[in-house]
């Protein structure tokens, strides 16, 4: 059932304002009309004739055009249906005045405040002459249908604030990327490089081996950079592979070839865990790995993922020294950030041999 009004509201916002407009006035001509056909002339068996009919039309033709001259169309309408309700009580009474009805609408949600109160005491106006329950009822509609024009309005400005935070959000969820695959590669490559020259006079197979991690680094550097930049181009690259748990090992074999040792362990049983948290958990190991090679001096760290009943455990730590005091930078706020996302929390500071960093994740069902 959901799913059905989900794509009939698709189907209704399809629909050109031009053809909105037609059906408004269609309904409104149909609805006054309506009298006409099923009420007799006390009068005679005469029909009705143009003259009589002609305020119906003015009535509701002139919403055509009630988005482009929307106070215009109000007063043409409301006129009309005074002046209907004036002629010969030998016309059929319209129940309820559609046009002026749709009108007031129309200038409740397109007019500036000024027109909006004129408006309404237009609308009022006409009731001090008739007897108090058609006023009170004249009222209660003219309220409904101007409270109507206003709730479009706060919904549309609703919803442009909501669209416009997600953005926000969005922006800086691909900020955060960017810092954490620009950090990470060019950390890894700096290492590497300046690790070249001497293994390029001591240790030719090694100097190889880091040559060829800092092409590898820029390469996976560059394509997640450009999935990044798709992003902000094409709302349909969003469905461009993002990094996942399954790519630990290689991230964590890059670090170790030229960095500090690192090893990555796994204990437990496996569970799924939902897409953003997928790419939390990647991206936070990525920024902890770059962390180490850039800061922590270290010569040996941990990757250690502990999958308990309901949670994802993962431990990053080193025998180094850790950010120095009081600092810390935008990646660990960073970390913190994605994993709050996702439902989860991120921990860090000194472990048992250098520093830790822990990362708390919800999961789902085994995988």
């Amino acid at each position: 059932m959901p799913d059905l009004l989900k794509k009939l509201r698709e189907r209704l916002r399809a629909i050109p304002p031009a053809g909105v407009d037609f059906a408004i006035a269609l309904a409104v001509l149909i609805g006054q009309t309506v009298p006409f056909l099923f009420t007799r002339r006390m009068s005679g068996p005469e029909p009705w004739a143009l003259a009589e009919y002609w305020p119906v039309l003015a009535s509701s033709l002139p919403l055509l055009l009630r988005r482009r001259f929307p106070m215009t169309v109000f007063v043409v309408v409301a006129a009309a249906s005074a002046v209907y309700s004036l002629k010969d009580p030998d016309i059929p009474p319209q129940p309820i005045p559609y046009g002026w009805l749709a009108g007031l609408y129309t200038v409740a949600e397109l007019c500036p405040g000024w027109q909006r109160a004129l408006a309404i005491l237009l609308s009022l106006a006409p009731g001090f002459t008739v007897s108090p329950a058609t006023f009170v009822r004249s009222a209660l509609t003219a309220a409904a249908a101007y409270v109507m024009g206003r709730a479009v309005v706060q919904h549309r400005e609703y919803a442009a604030l909501v669209e416009e935070r997600a953005a926000e959000r969005e922006r800086a969820r691909i900020a955060r990327d960017m810092h954490d695959i620009l950090a990470h590669g060019i950390s890894v490559m700096i290492v590497q490089a300046e690790a070249g020259p001497y293994a390029v006079r001591n240790a030719p197979e090694r100097a190889e081996r880091a040559f060829r991690a800092i092409a590898d680094t820029g390469r996976e550097a560059q394509g997640q950079l450009r999935r990044m930049l798709n992003l902000l181009r094409d709302a349909d690259s969003a469905r461009a592979p993002q990094p996942t748990l399954g790519g630990l090992p290689d991230l964590v074999a890059r670090v170790s070839e030229t960095g500090p040792a690192v090893r990555l362990a796994v204990a437990g049983t496996p569970a799924a865990l939902p897409a953003d948290a997928e790419v939390a958990a990647y991206r936070i190991v990525q920024e902890a790995l770059t962390n180490m090679v850039k800061h922590a001096q270290a010569a040996t760290g941990e990757v250690r993922l502990d999958w308990k009943d309901d949670e994802l455990m993962i431990t990053i730590s080193d025998d180094g020294r850790g950010p120095a005091p009081g600092g810390g930078g935008h990646g660990l706020v960073g970390m913190r950030e994605r994993a709050a996302a996702c439902g989860g929390a991120v921990t860090y500071g000194a472990g048992s041999t250098g520093f830790e960093v822990v990362v708390r994740l919800p999961v789902g069902e085994p995988a």
